[in-house]
């Protein structure tokens, strides 16, 4: 489990058929072979550790789920350690599974923020509302506006420093995982509406 707070970007060392190397140094302070760490809010297992970095697996799966396959040597990741039980939760509950990825439509100043529009996924949309929680490449945002094809968020200069959002433009690819909370409550409302429907059908005369 993480919480959206960024804590270091890595640097993309090396792709390989098997996975990714990345430079890092923060977060090498406690991270051990086997343990979970969210690379651009994908849930990745360290597989190697080295005096400056590690390196993560990459299956077919994630590299279709994420934009990790559209990563080069020396591209930015965000970088988040499991989230330890005495911690703080400073975002949301983020998972780490990334349930699709949305090219960014447009990108403007806004006052001390940089106002952000993103292409919003037709399976996602039951799950994206207004002032509700997203995590976008790890990162936890606030959404603004949710429009028929598209959705907006803003960031403020500390997130635009210290993450790779900071390097947002129209076409850049983003990861986005919704909140696990309101994919649950509708998935049970489903569940709830379709029982209903079923003992209607099966009631009648």
């Amino acid at each position: 489990m993480f919480s959206g707070i960024v804590e270091e970007q890595g640097i993309v060392k090396e792709i390989s058929e098997r996975g990714i190397a990345i430079s890092a140094s923060y977060v090498l302070e406690d991270l051990g072979v086997k343990d979970s760490i969210a690379v651009d809010g994908t849930c990745l297992t360290v597989t190697e550790l080295a005096h400056d970095g590690f390196s993560i697996d990459t299956m077919p799966e994630t590299l279709r789920r994420t934009r990790l396959g559209t990563l080069k040597p020396g591209n930015k990741v965000n970088l988040e350690r499991s989230l330890p039980t005495q911690g703080r939760i400073g975002g949301h509950m983020v998972q780490g599974h990334i349930e699709a990825t949305a090219p960014v439509l447009s990108a403007r100043e806004d006052g001390m923020a940089l106002h952000v529009e993103v292409a919003l996924p037709e399976a996602l949309r039951l799950f994206i509302i207004p002032k509700g929680f997203i995590a976008l490449n790890g990162v936890s945002l606030t959404i603004i506006d949710v429009l028929a094809d598209r959705f907006t968020f803003a960031l403020i200069p500390y997130t635009q420093q210290h993450t790779n959002l900071g390097e947002v433009q129209a076409g850049m690819l983003l990861n986005i995982e919704s909140d696990v909370i309101g994919r649950y409550v509708a998935q049970h409302l489903q569940h709830y509406i379709n029982d209903r429907a079923n003992m209607e059908i099966s009631n009648r005369p």
